[in-house]
């Protein structure tokens, strides 16, 4: 993993920490069963992510990015349309957008192939 302080090193301490907000989130309001399911289907895009995140991989970090929208969404909802939910669907809109502005500032950052002509 790259250092911390380096753009996509942070981008893959802040999906490891979005990964932990939604475990967190959904163990704590959920029915083990339930929980179960959810971390089931929202966990393993990011688990497959995340190497390719933390070693730069520009396709990886440009799909992590278009990633962030549905997480952003499934929050938004929860805070508009639970109210015993906003707190964790509150935070995971916060760490989801900061996850995709650390993506893109990697993106932008890291020296990109240019082709000559």
């Amino acid at each position: 993993m790259p250092p911390a302080t380096s753009p996509r090193g942070i981008a893959a301490v802040l999906v490891l920490v979005l990964i932990g907000w939604l475990t967190a989130w959904h163990a704590t309001r959920l029915s083990n069963g339930a929980a179960a399911v959810a971390l089931i289907v929202l966990l393993p895009p990011w688990f497959a992510a995340l190497p390719g995140i933390a070693r730069g991989n520009r396709r990886t970090q440009q799909l992590g990015a278009f990633l962030t929208a549905p997480y952003l969404a499934y929050g938004l909802t929860d805070v508009l349309a639970n109210p015993g939910a906003r707190f964790y669907a509150g935070g995971t809109v916060l760490i989801g957008f900061a996850v995709f502005v650390a993506i893109v500032h990697s993106l932008r950052t890291d020296a990109a192939p240019h082709a000559t002509r």
